[in-house]
């Protein structure tokens, strides 16, 4: 699903905004349906890539920094953004939010939970805060030859936004090589199915947080996902994670 060409000479890149607006949301959600995760090319520049990539640098940009051997989440490191958010990725945050909260609230329904999505980013951030989660997710992720990021979920509190965007903003095969995104699915009474999603520079994925909806001879049941990255074999790789909750 190809957002625009922002790297088409002669052509002045479409706002993020315009971007967002272009995308086959439609077809978005029949992929997240089928199978958890979508990709959408070409969200962002390779110049908005490495701009955002840069900010790793910028310690007064973040609240905290994770060294995942640490913790065992793998290898690599992670840093959350504070407020207020980069422009950039509070853009993201905003434009992606309101064409993902209708599939999150059908797979509410489907797998019978009683929460809903307000249509706009920021009445869900209110929520968020009322329930405590007052630190904001958005993350930027940097990974060297030898690091990985073991299967994981990204829940931070009772509040979760069902769906998740993942932008690679490194090229596979000119800055590193390996590293691909990895994301698993385990239904009941069955062994995990393992998918790894073609990404490039700008490229993003949309993926379930948690669980989604699966139609059965019953009718609907849930299904739990977990997400990764396999190991970086040479180079330098970059994402950035937009997670619409936020964290107690």
């Amino acid at each position: 699903m190809n957002a625009c060409d922002p790297k088409a000479p002669g052509l002045v890149a479409a706002s993020i905004d315009e971007r967002v607006e272009r995308v086959d949301w439609a077809g978005v959600g029949s992929a997240l349906d089928a199978q958890g995760s979508a990709v959408v090319e070409g969200l962002l520049s390779a110049a908005e890539c490495a701009a955002l990539a840069a900010r790793y640098a910028d310690d007064a940009a973040f609240r905290s920094r994770v060294v995942m051997a640490r913790h065992g989440f793998g290898r690599g490191e992670y840093r959350y953004f504070g407020y207020p958010l980069p422009e950039m990725v509070a853009r993201l945050r905003t434009a992606l939010y309101p064409k993902l909260a209708p599939i999150a609230n059908r797979w509410h329904a489907a797998m019978g939970l009683d929460a809903r999505f307000p249509a706009e980013h920021v009445a869900f951030i209110e929520r968020c805060r009322a329930a405590g989660q007052t630190r904001p997710t958005p993350l930027l992720l940097q990974y060297r030859a030898g690091d990985y990021n073991c299967l994981h979920q990204d829940l931070y509190g009772a509040q979760v936004f069902p769906l998740q965007v993942v932008i690679l903003l490194s090229e596979p095969g000119r800055d590193f090589s390996g590293g691909e995104f990895v994301m698993t699915e385990q239904r009941p009474r069955m062994q995990s199915r393992a998918e790894v999603l073609p990404l490039r520079q700008g490229d993003a994925a949309v993926i379930a947080v948690h669980q989604r909806p699966v139609q059965g001879t019953r009718g609907a049941y849930r299904v739990n996902l977990r997400h990764g990255v396999s190991r970086v074999r040479s180079g330098l790789r970059h994402t950035a994670g937009i997670v619409f909750h936020d964290a107690a």
